[in-house]
């Protein structure tokens, strides 16, 4: 669980901070006619700010992954 919760830091971060970004943005910008789709009540958009920051944050974890990849390769083949 922990090995699994340390892989996806970033993502599970990125997903409540968009989330909560989400919920903001209803409070304070929102519908007021309620004839918005997503801005009309709070929990659509929470659900949407959390499916952006998942995304944002699956690619901040790709990209982080694929990084510390390539500084391992280049650490393996320096010889000594």
């Amino acid at each position: 669980m922990r090995a699994l919760l340390s892989k996806y830091r970033w993502t599970a971060v990125f997903t409540v901070a968009g989330g909560v970004g989400g919920y903001l943005y209803w409070y304070y910008v929102g519908c007021q006619s309620g004839t918005c789709p997503i801005q009309s009540v709070w929990y659509w958009s929470s659900l949407w700010g959390g499916a952006i920051g998942y995304l944002i944050g699956d690619s901040v974890r790709e990209i982080l992954e694929k990084r510390q990849k390539k500084r391992d390769e280049r650490s393996f083949s320096k010889p000594d």
